[in-house]
């Protein structure tokens, strides 16, 4: 996980207005939330943002905000929630930050990588289907996991990987209920979407 730093001014006012003109400034209307502390309006700068998310190459970044408000300035560390895009240009509408403290430990959802050419579909012609793409993990900021790595190449046709059977970096643990499927082999047109809505439906 990368770590940066950025300058963000703390707002009074909000509004479709208000973000309008901050958008036409330059500006991205942002707001920073997290456990027991008052949702913080902020604007940052666009174009000092997209070059950091560019830099980071897709990878997670952990923000130390440098908070303006008239005059005075504080940091306060924060993840990226949610981005906002505009449907057609694709250019960031709004920021969620969640703030984070280094020593409390957090939920997030963290991608899920499959690694390997599996059996069951290179010799055994079957097919893969991926239940779930993300998992749940809860860890300290410092320790959270780009992405779970899967190993599919002993997957055999008719097998499938739990949540249980993965294990997750040091330092993280995985949330979600162990018995739930993560991929597996079917044979072609058999689909197994309504047997895992029954597994779900059972843990809900």
């Amino acid at each position: 996980m990368l770590r940066f730093e950025l300058d963000a001014s703390v707002r009074e006012k909000t509004g479709k207005g208000v973000a309008r003109k901050l958008r036409a400034d330059g500006q991205i209307p942002s707001i920073i939330y997290g456990p027991g502390i008052q949702p913080v309006p902020l604007a940052i700068n666009a174009h000092e943002f997209k070059k950091l998310l560019i830099k980071a190459k897709g990878e997670r970044i952990l923000f130390t905000l440098n908070l303006q408000n008239n005059g005075s300035s504080e940091q306060r560390l924060a993840l990226i929630k949610e981005l906002q895009r505009h449907p057609v240009n694709d250019s960031i509408r709004h920021v969620d930050f969640y703030e984070v403290a280094m020593d409390r430990e957090l939920h997030i959802e963290v991608p899920v990588k499959l690694v390997g050419k599996a059996r069951g579909v290179e010799v055994e012609k079957g097919v893969l289907e991926i239940k779930r793409r993300t998992l749940e993990v809860a860890c300290l900021p410092t320790n959270i996991p780009d992405e779970i790595e899967v190993d599919v190449t002993d997957l055999g046709l008719g097998e499938a990987i739990h949540i249980g059977d993965v294990t997750p970096p040091e330092g993280v643990r995985i949330v979600d209920p162990p018995r739930l499927t993560i991929v597996t082999i079917v044979g072609s047109g058999v689909s197994t979407t309504e047997e895992e809505g029954e597994e779900e439906a059972d843990t809900e």
